[in-house]
C-alpha cells in the first residue's frame, strides 16, 4: 500500500478551499463532542452529518472507505470486545451460550464507543485528506502563531512518511528474495516483523539526523523572523464552516437531550 500525504480531493471542492486551521478546528469540535457524549445517539447523528458533508469535500467514497477501513475495523472490534466483556449485562439478554452472554445494554454501550471512534476517525481523515501539508504548516504559523522551528520540523517529518512506506516495501521485498518469509508460522512472522521494524527505525534515525543537519545548514534555526511565500487567511467562508460545525454539534446534543438519551 502506498502512503501519500497529498490531498486526495478535488482542489475545486468547497471544503478543499477552506483554511486548514478552520478545518482542524471543526474536526476537533466534532470529535470532542462525540468523545464527551456517552450515549449512542450523539455520535450516530454526528456521523450522519459527516456523511452529508462528504459531497462537498471532493473525496470519492471509495477512496474514503479505503482510508478508513482499518479504523472502522478497529471500531467494530471495540464494539465486540465491550459487548462481550462488559462489567454488567443489563437489559434483555440477546445471546446466552455457555460463558458467552450479551445483553442489549452491553451491546448499546459497545456501539456507543464504536461510533465515537468512527466519528473521530472520519472527521480527522476528512480534514487531513482535503489539506495540503504545506498549506497546513503555513496556516499553523500564520493563524495560530506556532513556532516555525516546530512547524517546519513537523512538516519535514510528514514528508518523510511516504519514504518510510517505500523503504518498508524494499526491505520486505529484499528479504523475500533471499527466502526470508514467515509463512504460516506466527512466531517466525512476529520475529521477521520485529527485525524489519528495527531496520526501518535505524534507517529513519539516520535520515532524520541528516535532514536536521541540512535544515540547520540552510538557516532554519537561525532565529530570524521568517516571511511566507504563500499567505493563509481566515476568510468569511472559513468562519462559516467553523460556525456551522459548532452549530451542528450543539444541535446534535440538543436532539439527544430532547430524546432523553444524552449522557456524559
Amino acid at each position: 500500500m502506498t502512503l501519500t500525504l497529498a490531498p486526495v480531493c478535488d482542489a475545486r471542492a468547497p471544503i478543499a478551499r477552506v483554511n486548514p486551521v478552520a478545518k482542524l478546528a471543526a474536526a476537533f469540535a466534532v470529535s470532542v463532542t462525540a468523545l464527551v457524549a456517552a450515549d449512542w445517539l450523539t455520535p450516530l447523528l454526528l456521523l450522519a452529518a459527516l456523511v452529508a458533508v462528504l459531497p462537498f469535500t471532493g473525496i470519492r467514497p471509495a477512496e474514503l472507505a479505503r482510508r478508513l477501513r482499518w479504523l472502522w475495523s478497529a471500531a467494530a472490534a471495540v464494539v465486540l470486545v465491550n459487548a462481550v466483556f462488559a462489567a454488567e449485562q443489563t437489559g434483555r439478554i440477546l445471546i446466552d451460550y455457555g460463558p458467552l452472554e450479551i445483553s442489549t445494554g452491553a451491546l448499546l454501550g459497545g456501539i456507543a464507543i464504536g461510533l465515537r471512534v468512527c466519528v473521530a476517525a472520519t472527521a480527522g481523515v476528512l480534514a487531513f485528506a482535503t489539506t495540503d501539508p504545506t498549506d497546513l504548516a503555513d496556516a499553523l504559523t500564520q493563524q495560530l502563531r506556532a513556532p516555525a522551528r516546530f512547524t517546519i520540523g513537523a512538516l519535514a517529518a510528514l514528508r518523510l512518511l511516504p519514504l518510510l512506506a517505500a523503504e518498508w516495501r524494499q526491505i520486505t521485498s529484499a528479504r523475500r528474495a533471499r527466502g526470508l518469509e514467515g509463512g504460516r508460522n506466527p512466531v517466525r512472522r512476529a520475529r521477521l516483523f520485529a527485525s524489519t521494524m528495527f531496520a526501518l527505525l535505524v534507517g529513519a534515525i539516520r535520515r532524520a539526523g541528516r535532514l536536521a543537519a541540512a535544515m540547520d545548514a540552510r538557516g532554519f534555526d537561525s532565529g530570524i523572523p521568517r516571511t511566507h511565500a504563500r499567505e493563509q487567511r481566515m476568510r468569511p467562508g472559513d468562519w462559516v464552516v467553523l460556525a456551522g460545525a459548532l452549530l451542528v454539534c450543539a444541535a446534535v446534543v440538543a436532539v439527544s437531550v430532547a430524546y432523553g438519551v444524552f449522557e456524559v
